[in-house]
C-alpha cells in the first residue's frame, strides 16, 4: 500500500511538472517545472532489489541535471543582453535548444538514453518514450528555427536510431533507437508546424503503448526470448510485429499516417532533401524491424498445445483492439479523408 501511495505521489508530481512547463510564461518557470519533473523521475527510476536500475537513475539524474544547468545559464546570460525577441537570434536559441535536446535524448546527446532505458522496467521505458518528451518538446517550439544546426540534429537523430538498433539484441535497447529516429520526425515536424508534432506525438505514444504493453504480458527483454520461446503462440507473434511494423511506419499502417503528413509538409516548404534523406534513412530502421518480424515468425519451433503457459497467455481485449487500430488506422483515416 505504501509502496503504490508512494508511486502515486511521484507520478502526480511528475505531470504537475509537465504542465507546469507547458503552462508556464516565464523561462524561470519552465526551468522549474523541468526540475519538478525530474526529481519526481528519480524515485520512480530507483528500486533497491535492483542495483543495475539504480545506476541507470543516476546515469539519468547526473546528464539531466547537467542539462537543466545549461538550460538555466543560457537562459540567465542571454536575459542579461537581449530582453526580448532573442528566440529569433540564432546563437541564443542554439544555447537553449542544445540543453533541451540533451533533456530528450535527440542525437548527437543520445548515448545517456539506451544506457537508461537498457536497465528500466517496461513502464518506466514507456514514461521515458512518450511522457518525459511532452515539456523539452513544447518549450524547444517556443525558439526552434529552420537552420542547419536543426537540420544536421534531425538528421543525425535519424542516422542514429537506424545505425544503432542494427545489431540490437535486447528489446528496450532497440526501442531507445527508434525512439532516437522518431526524435528526428518530431524535430523536423516542430520546424513545420506544432500540430503536426502534436499528432505525430499522439499515435507515437500510442503505438509505443501497445508494444510496451505486448513486451511486458509476455515478460520479454531480448529477442532471443521471442526465437526460442516456447510460450508464443503464433497470433501473439503476428500481432507483436503487425504493432512493430506500424511503429517503423510501414504503409499501409497508421504508423504511416504522420510520416505521410510530414513528407507532405516538408515538400510544401521546399525541404525535399531534408525529405529524401529522412525516407532513405528511415528505411534502414523498417529493414530491421522486417528482419526481426521474418526471422521469429519463420523459425519452427514445438508448440504444445496444451501448455498452461499458452493458455494464460492470451491476448487481452484491449491489447487485440489497440493492435486493430494501430493495423487498420491508415485505411479508416484515408477513407474519412475520401468521403469528406
Amino acid at each position: 500500500m505504501t509502496n503504490n501511495s508512494t508511486k502515486l505521489l511521484f507520478l502526480s508530481m511528475l505531470m504537475m511538472g509537465t504542465i507546469l512547463s507547458i503552462s508556464s510564461n516565464s523561462w524561470f518557470g519552465v526551468w522549474m517545472g523541468l526540475e519538478i519533473n525530474l526529481l519526481s523521475f528519480i524515485p520512480m527510476l530507483a528500486n533497491n532489489k535492483n542495483m543495475m536500475m539504480n545506476e541507470s537513475s543516476i546515469k539519468y539524474f547526473i546528464v539531466q541535471a547537467m542539462a537543466s544547468t545549461m538550460l538555466l545559464f543560457s537562459i540567465l546570460l542571454i536575459q542579461m543582453k537581449y530582453t526580448m525577441g532573442w528566440e529569433m537570434e540564432l546563437i541564443p536559441s542554439m544555447m537553449v535548444s542544445s540543453s533541451l535536446l540533451l533533456k530528450i535524448g535527440a542525437a548527437p546527446f543520445h548515448f545517456w538514453f539506451p544506457e537508461v532505458m537498457s536497465t528500466s522496467t517496461w513502464v518506466n521505458c514507456l514514461t521515458l518514450m512518450t511522457w518525459q518528451k511532452i515539456a523539452p518538446m513544447m518549450v524547444l517550439s517556443y525558439c526552434i528555427q529552420l537552420s542547419t544546426f536543426m537540420f544536421i540534429i534531425t538528421i543525425s537523430s535519424i542516422i542514429i536510431g537506424a545505425m544503432g538498433g542494427l545489431n540490437q539484441t535486447s528489446l528496450r535497447q532497440l526501442l531507445a533507437y527508434s525512439s532516437i529516429s522518431h526524435l528526428g520526425w518530431m524535430i523536423s515536424s516542430l520546424m513545420v508546424s506544432e500540430n503536426v508534432w502534436e499528432l505525430y506525438f499522439i499515435i507515437y505514444s500510442l503505438l509505443s503503448v501497445i508494444m510496451v504493453l505486448l513486451f511486458k504480458q509476455m515478460n520479454l527483454f531480448f529477442l532471443n526470448q521471442i526465437y526460442s520461446s516456447t510460450n508464443m503462440k503464433t497470433e501473439i507473434k503476428f500481432m507483436m510485429f503487425l504493432s512493430l511494423l506500424s511503429l517503423g511506419g510501414l504503409p499501409p499502417f497508421l504508423g504511416f499516417l504522420p510520416k505521410w503528413i510530414i513528407m507532405q509538409s516538408l515538400v510544401e516548404n521546399n525541404m525535399t532533401t531534408m525529405m529524401t534523406i529522412m525516407v532513405m534513412l528511415t528505411m534502414i530502421t523498417l529493414y530491421y524491424y522486417m528482419r526481426i518480424s521474418f526471422s521469429a515468425l519463420i523459425l519452427s519451433y514445438s508448440e504444445n498445445s496444451w501448455s498452461m503457459i499458452n493458455l494464460l497467455n492470451k491476448p487481452s481485449f484491449i491489447l487485440t483492439m489497440t493492435v486493430m487500430i494501430s493495423t487498420l488506422g491508415l485505411m479508416s483515416t484515408s477513407m474519412l479523408v475520401y468521403l469528406n
